[in-house]
């Protein structure tokens, strides 16, 4: 019983399963949970996906032992966990638009895994399952803060 009911947060409750783009789609749990971390302060937002993150690196270890080993697709726990990252800190800009940035960003370095992405799912296990994930998150961040900085040079408020 326990086994499949953490099988099913790890595959994003049936996300995992889509036959196309299985991340993208699991990643999309990440959208609703990043919006509401952005009504927290910072710190907040930090703490909680740190707990988040902690809780993910188990869960995405055991579910890749059941369903074969590796950085199976169909877990996606460490997309919609992850994803977050890529907003910590901007709540006094939460605008819809600037979570669709933050999520094509986020698509684009998981997708791409350039380096050092591409080596630290050899760390093996979910740390190495979860991380991957958490470096496509903060390349994400750090893009998005570099365009919301180019943003407010050239446009003002």
């Amino acid at each position: 019983m326990i086994e499949h009911t953490l099988s099913v947060v790890a595959t994003g409750f049936g996300l995992g399963w889509v036959p196309w783009a299985p991340g993208t789609f699991g990643s999309l749990l990440g959208l609703p949970l990043a919006w509401w971390l952005l009504g927290y302060s910072p710190r907040r937002q930090i703490f909680i996906l740190a707990i988040l993150l902690v809780m993910a690196v188990p869960l995405c270890h055991w579910a890749s032992l059941w369903l074969g080993g590796g950085d199976v697709p169909n877990i996606v726990a460490d997309e919609y966990l992850a994803f977050p990252i890529s907003v910590v800190g901007l709540s006094m800009i939460r605008r819809p638009w600037m979570l669709g940035v933050a999520f094509l960003l986020f698509r684009f370095f998981d997708a791409t895994k350039l380096p050092p992405i591409n080596h630290i799912e050899a760390i093996g296990g979910g740390l190495g399952i979860v991380l991957d994930d958490v470096m496509a998150a903060l390349y994400a961040w750090i893009v998005l803060n570099i365009g919301i900085a180019f943003w407010r040079r050239w446009h003002p408020s």
